[in-house]
């Protein structure tokens, strides 16, 4: 049999007559009920699974197994190999599954079984060396217990080999991945919630940056992309980094999507004050509501996970409102919008459109055709909010079905900057609701949302100490929408709420860096692909 030539044979599948057939050019094994003689064409009832997402194949032993059909009897030695292969469950999950065809004819058996794992050699995006980071006392503490039970013996299974850390103290991963040699490594694991992913996202970013000579603290740098991807088994809380891009927190599903090697680009966001980097933001960056939520939940520890609840209440009910100016780049380069109702999925075309549009943007600034960023033309908004929010994923989790920006794309090079300015107590809660529903979040008169690849945000009290800074914002940024009447009341300063880390300045710069990072998964697949 040539390469690219198809393999068809009749063999048996729970005691059924089958035609099975392997398709290399279209990298497809199918099998379909062949009562009668010779092989037949597939009905309406054949099965189907692409080599991609067969995890392994291995001869099988079915000596012993006793089988009540009259034909196996007749079979004196018969030969199996089994095919470990992804199964699409409920709600995005996925789910290990096997089926074992059998022979007469070891020859036979032994062209399927080299012929399947010559095909499989050929995925070359799969992993087959992986770093693995456990924290054992994230979310309920049951990281290191859903690693053994659900993951490793997958990762046994499909030959994956794997050095575990499990971590000791806060930054254990980030520090040991600016340390360890990481180059034999194909990728790097955390088990853990959104906390040690990010703990892990700075390590290997930061790793990056030093080894490409890139200083991190200058704003407009031009950050490298690692060349390795992050794999997350979610054990967290809330897991929203998993769940925006996976669909689903399940630690069988992300092990699966590791083991077949998908790979996914996101963008990362950096945070600077001042000229210094604070954090790196992949998912939500939000001032005043979520702000104060983290700030007093951290206060509260002791209370465990129910303190979420317990601030979020306290924070609602205490309805503060914090004056600032929020100056943005709008993210022309986009080929969607926040409202237009076309979330992020598998093979995402806004997402692969809006970097093509980014990089030609980057070209023409370069070769001076175009002018650069401190011409353009920035957008200014002031006033009294309650929340402002920038969003790099839909921030999706089991408690918000569709996130706090349901359109917003992983892979675009903007955020989705969520201005919430002051109102009443009541429209407030219904904003709040909206994100449980499956109603437009941003269809009221006091929320704005701009898609841009740039923001700043200065507190008014930040203001206040240095009074020059409204005069040079208004000659930089030219008109500078208000509120009617004219925002004059001085305001505390709220704190920023960093993927779950409290920032306390009250001064950033937030710039979008485009598909900084990759990651295992394949993304939010549509029902039925």
């Amino acid at each position: 049999m040539g390469a690219a030539e198809p393999l068809r044979s009749v063999l048996w599948v729970k005691q059924q007559r089958c035609a099975v057939s392997l398709d290399p050019a279209r990298a497809l094994l199918r099998w379909w009920r062949s009562p009668g003689p010779g092989a037949g064409d597939p009905g309406a009832d054949a099965c189907s699974v692409p080599i991609s997402e067969i995890i392994t194949v291995e001869e099988t032993d079915i000596n012993g197994k006793h089988y009540s059909s009259g034909k196996w009897q007749k079979m004196e030695k018969p030969y199996a190999f089994t095919v470990h292969r992804v199964r699409r469950a409920r709600r995005h999950r996925w789910r290990r599954a096997q089926v074992t065809f059998c022979c007469a004819d070891e020859q036979l058996l032994h062209l399927w079984l080299q012929t399947l794992r010559e095909l499989l050699a050929k995925l070359t995006s799969r992993p087959k060396h992986l770093l693995v980071f456990i924290n054992p006392f994230g979310g309920k503490g049951q990281g290191k217990r859903i690693y053994d039970r659900k993951v490793a013996p997958l990762f046994t299974l499909a030959s994956v080999s794997t050095d575990i850390i499990v971590t000791e103290r806060a930054n254990h991963a980030k520090e040991s991945l600016y340390e360890l040699s990481i180059d034999k490594y194909d990728g790097i694991v955390c088990v853990g919630g959104d906390g040690m992913f990010s703990e892990v996202l700075h390590g290997l970013v930061g790793r990056t940056q030093r080894d490409a000579g890139v200083d991190q603290n200058q704003p407009r740098a031009a950050l490298a992309p690692s060349p390795l991807r992050i794999g997350i088994i979610p054990a967290g809380s809330t897991d929203c980094v998993c769940y925006s891009t996976v669909g689903t927190n399940d630690a069988e599903t992300s092990a699966l999507h590791i083991i077949v090697g998908d790979s996914l680009a996101m963008d990362v966001s950096s945070v600077h004050h001042d000229g210094a980097l604070l954090r790196y933001s992949v998912s939500l960056l939000g001032y005043g509501f979520y702000g104060d939520i983290i700030r007093d939940s951290e206060r509260k520890r002791w209370m465990g996970l129910v303190r979420y609840d317990f601030s979020g209440l306290k924070t609602f009910l205490s309805h503060h409102c914090y004056e600032g100016t929020v100056s943005f780049l709008p993210a022309q380069h986009t080929v969607g919008s926040p409202r237009d109702g076309k979330p992020c999925r598998a093979g995402c075309f806004v997402c692969r459109q809006s970097r093509q549009q980014l990089e030609e943007e980057q070209k023409r600034s370069l070769y001076g055709l175009e002018s650069g960023e401190e011409v353009e033309e920035w957008k200014v908004v002031c006033g009294q909010f309650l929340a402002i929010n920038a969003t790099n994923m839909s921030c999706a989790c089991p408690r918000c079905p569709r996130g706090l920006s349901p359109s917003a794309h992983l892979g675009d090079g903007s955020s989705d900057l969520i201005l919430i300015r002051k109102c009443s107590r009541f429209n407030f809660l219904r904003f709040l609701v909206r994100h449980t529903n499956q109603g437009d979040q941003f269809d009221f008169t006091f929320v704005e949302v701009y898609r841009v690849k740039r923001f700043q945000f200065v507190s008014q009290a930040a203001e206040d100490e240095d009074g020059s800074v409204r005069g040079r914002g208004k000659k930089r940024f030219g008109q500078i929408c208000s509120d009617q009447p004219p925002c004059c009341c001085a305001a505390p300063s709220s704190s920023w709420n960093c993927d779950g880390e409290v920032l306390r300045s009250p001064a950033v710069d937030v710039r979008v860096h485009c598909q900084l990072v990759r990651l295992f998964a394949r993304g939010i697949e549509e029902p039925g692909s």
